[in-house]
């Protein structure tokens, strides 16, 4: 398409991640992609990951008989958010009333409402602090496979991962190696390495694992969003203005 539209001097991709098409990015056209478009539903998504895994429903859900007490509370919590983009701005909000001590990590560390930033320097502190940690990361060579062994034995044994991101953000033979021994709490992951997870993997058969088939945003959920989006931007364009979600094309996201 590109090679027959030498015209196109701006291109608009559909999702946040724009992993299927680093191969096209180049420096002579303009490219915008859904950067915080699908944020709501996904950090709705997370919340709904955290309070399940915390609360011990995927004991509970599964249950033949009475059980005991088990579960933390959300409320009051240590919560680790990677990632300073749309989806953990939108997090914030709803972790508001449950009066969480947030800490974000992003790259350049600028304030966020509601939550303590740091630069990556501070990752294994505040991994350790957690009662909770949320992947909500662009994918980069840098960010890839950044939740591996050596983090995961950071964390404390009844913290919850959390990912709404990439599944190459986890490494998954180290998270699987945790989880059965006890290492955190439990994992919600509505992404996976490898995607879709196949049958027979070892993550289905940990109950202490929620496993979600990438349905933080549905197209339901976010074409009415990404039209929204489309929509204001070509308005931008006709007037001159800044596009919303310009993709750097050094840094690839």
């Amino acid at each position: 398409m590109l090679d027959a539209a030498p015209q196109l001097h701006w291109i608009q991709l559909p999702y946040a991640g724009i992993e299927p098409y680093l191969q096209f990015l180049d420096g002579e056209r303009l490219w915008t992609c859904g950067k915080g478009v699908y944020a709501e539903p996904v950090a709705e998504m997370a919340l709904s990951m955290l309070l399940a895994g915390m609360r011990s429903l995927t004991s509970y859900i599964g249950a033949r008989s009475w059980l005991g007490p088990e579960g933390r509370n959300l409320r009051g919590a240590n919560v680790a958010i990677l990632g300073g983009g749309g989806i953990t701005s939108e997090l914030l909000k709803l972790l508001e009333p449950f009066d969480c001590d947030t800490t974000v990590l992003r790259r350049h560390p600028a304030p966020m409402q509601g939550a303590s930033v740091v630069g990556i320097a501070g990752l294994t502190g505040a991994l350790a602090a957690a009662d909770a940690v949320v992947v909500a990361l662009a994918l980069t060579p840098e960010t890839r496979g950044i939740i591996d062994a050596a983090a995961l034995d950071v964390m404390t044994e009844h913290c919850w991962l959390v990912n709404v991101a990439r599944g190459e953000h986890i490494v998954t033979d180290d998270l699987v190696a945790a989880l059965r021994s006890g290492g955190i709490a439990g994992a919600g992951l509505d992404v996976t390495d490898p995607e879709p997870l196949p049958d027979g993997h070892a993550l289905w058969d940990l109950p202490n694992c929620i496993i979600t088939p990438h349905v933080g945003n549905t197209p339901e959920m976010g074409l009415e969003l990404l039209d929204r989006r489309v929509t204001e931007n070509v308005r931008r364009y006709g007037a001159g203005e800044p596009l919303l979600g310009p993709v750097d094309v050094a840094l690839g996201y």
